[in-house]
């Protein structure tokens, strides 16, 4: 076997050993983001006193297919509402995985507007809230699943 021959097989081997240690890096950290129950990330308590959260996009902001339904407008009005509820909630569409933290972070951005999940997990927080529900057990219910029953077509209704 020739000398050139031993370094291209040296070379790879070594690339693809570069390639599969690369992709357990990524794939490791996706993982550590969800708690082992597979809970997407999320914070476990208000910010800090004094602690300015990121704004929520103000719903003039949105157009096209990020307002094509008044509940997509209507639920950055809510989240406005509820945000610090919000901050504490995670997400079921695994945004964590784009760096998200929490369901607050998909309002921050026009992601909240084309996500049904997101979209149902905010209608779900609010009206929750509004029936005196703690953001602690706000999330066991998201964490069920309970938010699925949202009903969209109706939702751009909730106050």
């Amino acid at each position: 076997m020739s000398h050139l021959r031993q370094n291209r097989m040296v070379y790879r081997g070594l690339t693809f050993a570069f390639l599969f240690l690369l992709t357990l890096t990524v794939s490791a950290q996706w993982v550590s983001q969800e708690d082992e129950n597979g809970v997407p990330a999320y914070n476990a308590a208000p910010p800090p006193k004094g602690t300015k959260l990121p704004a929520i996009l103000p719903k003039g902001e949105l157009w096209e297919g990020d307002a094509q339904y008044p509940y997509q407008t209507h639920a950055y009005e809510l989240a406005a509402k509820i945000e610090t509820v919000i901050h504490q909630q995670p997400c079921y569409c695994y945004c964590d995985r784009m760096g998200h933290n929490s369901l607050h972070s998909c309002f921050e951005t026009t992601h909240g507007a084309r996500c049904a999940t997101c979209l149902k997990e905010l209608y779900y927080s609010y009206q929750q809230h509004q029936k005196g529900r703690t953001a602690a057990q706000i999330r066991d219910g998201i964490i069920k699943g309970e938010w699925k029953q949202v009903d969209l077509k109706t939702a751009a209704s909730i106050n």
